[in-house]
């Protein structure tokens, strides 16, 4: 029993109300008495609007209700995710909507639809660890590059460097286009896949403005933007599939990037150059290990994926055969970055470099794609028909 005294209802009377229901099962009942003037007329209306049955009776200047604890507002309702509120189903049904994972649903509410849905294409045990390092690790443009760090090079090689940093803002553009175009889809039961693909755009949106920044450093005027290039990106943007999508971009383009951006930090001609190269590396790799994460576990679900997975590649390839692959703007900036010079030995240094560096790209393509079940003969043979543009 409670006594509400003189407490009325629009005073906060259902809180010692509910407290004392929340002590006894359904169908267990509890007494109130109290003393306020609209108590028998506020009383009856809270228990029906909570569907709990209630009685009446005076004693004097005091209603004593007896209360019956019945199904309550959420008798429908159902935790989103089941008992343990950590816990992953397989797919989420889009009745629980923006919930989060481990609160009780409310019955009736709409279907919101999100198409991916579906644990086995999404869900990597690797994205809570990989989205607590992606958070721990953000920096700041403004801070973390030596922006007014000494510059000696020739104007030739800094003309190189800001042609390096045009393709790399075009293909970073496109980088953040892609995980946007899917964050959309993604149920929010899978909140560490959508957190993790949150901060991969704000990594590429972070990259786009270090390496237009570098770029300006010296001027105004950016590099070259080439139709193949352009070509070669409008396919990952044009792919709808989330698993083919994530293994082109995040698999074999950003993996490849790790290559080049290694490379840019070895033969970077100046601090801010090598920091920026070194830090977007550094992001790139948690890029490419959710790929890798959510990729090979679904490939164990799904074995029949890596057919169209291969094929996806060749259907790219095939698309892309009219273009002429990396510009020879691109190319020639590479090998300058290398050299560092025009004597002829450095010249020769800087090309041996270049070609050293598509055998590391292609190298890591296949190591990726074997991590993924491709046979070795299969990984050479994916690895040589992936774009000569890189990304």
């Amino acid at each position: 029993m409670i006594d509400l005294e003189e407490l009325g209802l629009d005073e906060g009377a259902h809180l010692p109300i509910k407290r004392a229901l929340a002590a006894v099962p359904v169908g267990g009942a509890i007494e109130v008495r109290g003393r306020a003037p609209t108590l028998a007329i506020d009383l009856p209306a809270w228990c029906r609007a909570h569907g709990h049955p209630v009685t009446l009776s005076r004693s004097g200047g005091e209603l004593r209700a007896v209360i019956t604890r019945g199904p309550g507002r959420w008798g429908g309702a159902e935790a989103a995710g089941g008992a343990d509120p950590d816990g992953v189903v397989e797919r989420p049904p889009g009745r629980w909507g923006l919930a989060a994972r481990g609160a009780t649903v409310e019955a009736g509410g709409a279907d919101l639809g999100f198409a991916l849905a579906d644990k086995r294409v999404v869900w990597a045990d690797e994205a809570p660890r990989l989205y607590a390092q992606a958070a721990a690790a953000q920096w700041d443009p403004a801070t973390a590059i030596p922006w007014a760090a000494p510059r000696a090079h020739p104007p030739e090689v800094e003309a190189a460097v800001v042609q390096v940093m045009t393709y790399l803002i075009e293909n970073e553009t496109a980088a953040l286009i892609v995980p946007v175009r899917f964050l959309g889809q993604l149920h929010p039961h899978f909140r560490e896949v959508m957190q993790l693909l949150a901060v991969q755009v704000a990594d590429e949106a972070r990259h786009i403005e270090v390496f237009t920044r570098r770029a300006r450093l010296a001027g105004d005027r950016l590099g070259l933007s080439t139709t193949g290039g352009q070509a070669s990106l409008a396919t990952l943007l044009a792919e709808p599939d989330f698993a083919i999508a994530s293994f082109l971009l995040s698999v074999l383009g950003e993996g490849t990037f790790l290559s080049l951006l290694a490379f840019l930090r070895d033969h970077a001609p100046d601090d801010a150059t090598r920091e920026l190269a070194r830090l977007a590396g550094q992001d790139e790799a948690r890029h490419v290990a959710f790929g890798l994460a959510h990729l090979a576990r679904h490939l164990g679900e799904e074995p029949a994926l890596r057919g169209r997975l291969a094929a996806a590649v060749e259907r790219r390839h095939q698309a892309l055969a009219h273009t002429a692959g990396l510009s020879e703007e691109v190319f020639d900036a590479l090998v300058l970055l290398a050299a560092g010079g025009w004597a002829p030995a450095a010249i020769r240094r800087g090309h041996a470099a270049v070609i050293e560096l598509a055998r590391d790209m292609d190298a890591g393509r296949r190591q990726r794609l074997r991590r993924l079940g491709f046979s070795e003969g299969e990984a050479e043979t994916l690895a040589a028909l992936h774009t000569r543009n890189f990304m």
